[in-house]
């Protein structure tokens, strides 16, 4: 991990960083602001358009937070400048996914409609074209917060292996078994 954590981090001319009493950093850009608390060891500085994170000894624990922080702050930095975006796909006959507001609400097989109260950071849209399976689009500046909105998403129908139904992330490769095979004689 140190070598992860030894790495600058580039500033976009667009964002900033700070770091607040209590070892907080603030990231601001367009696509919002960030907080997250830094452990009180690690040392965050901003160096021009670089953000250096550094650890004070060479203890396994120091060598752990130090590449953990550096790609926390890095993904806070991607965040409030581009955003992050997630596409999830549901694959089943009769499978749909609609949003209203942050509401979004999925017909998964169920008896039922599943509905999930999306956060107000994460923006969604679903779109289903003829002949292709729904697609659900997730957007937020929070890396974190949208993976697990999505892994919350994806467990209410995971994908089994013999058909590939459920729903699953865009471009994921799914490991198929095979069907039972007929007795001989």
């Amino acid at each position: 991990m140190s070598r992860i954590g030894k790495a600058p981090i580039a500033l976009p001319a667009n964002v900033t960083l700070e770091v607040l009493t209590g070892n907080v950093v603030k990231v601001k850009g367009p696509k919002g602001e960030l907080f997250r608390p830094v452990d009180q060891d690690i040392t965050v500085k901003v160096e021009g358009t670089e953000i250096n994170v550094t650890r004070p000894t060479e203890q396994k624990r120091h060598k752990a937070l130090h590449g953990t922080y550096r790609s926390l702050i890095n993904n806070m930095v991607t965040g409030v400048s581009t955003g992050f975006k997630k596409e999830m796909e549901m694959v089943g006959v009769g499978y749909r996914a609609t949003v209203t507001n942050q509401l979004l609400e999925l017909a998964v097989g169920f008896s039922h409609p599943v509905v999930i109260l999306l956060p107000t950071e994460i923006k969604a849209s679903a779109k289903q074209d003829k002949g292709q399976n729904p697609i659900i689009t997730l957007e937020s500046n929070d890396n974190e917060l949208l993976g697990l909105v999505c892994a919350k998403i994806r467990e209410i129908r995971k994908p089994e292996p013999y058909k590939g139904k459920g729903i699953k992330f865009v471009g994921e490769v799914l490991r198929r078994k095979a069907g039972k095979s007929a007795a001989k004689k």
